[in-house]
């Protein structure tokens, strides 16, 4: 079950913030995706439409930090990646950075 949250910035637009399963590996470990979007439908859209068919968002238990709303304000895609176990001083991916391991393995 994905968890996550979601902030509403003063412009309207929201930062959503998603973990879920690896995709590709049952076993593999989970990914901290944030997402910038104008709504929260439109976030959890823009992951459907890359594959995560279980993006889902219920209630705001793992809402992002400001560290998190910060890289992803500032990445032009709006949508970034890192593995949830990582620490902060592990960067923050690009989706087609994702996508491409996708495809390699």
């Amino acid at each position: 079950m994905a968890s996550g949250g979601f902030i509403r910035l003063p412009g309207g637009n929201v930062v959503v913030a998603l973990r879920l399963p690896s995709p590709g590996t049952a076993q593999g470990p989970d990914i901290r995706f944030i997402i910038h979007a104008q709504n929260r439908q439109r976030a959890l859209t823009r992951l459907r439409n890359l594959g995560f068919r279980g993006a889902r968002l219920s209630g705001n238990s793992e809402p992002p930090t400001p560290d998190e709303i910060t890289a992803v304000l500032h990445h032009p895609d709006g949508l970034i990646w890192r593995p949830a176990a990582a620490t902060d001083a592990d960067p923050w991916q690009p989706i087609a950075a994702l996508l491409r391991e996708q495809t390699r393995t």
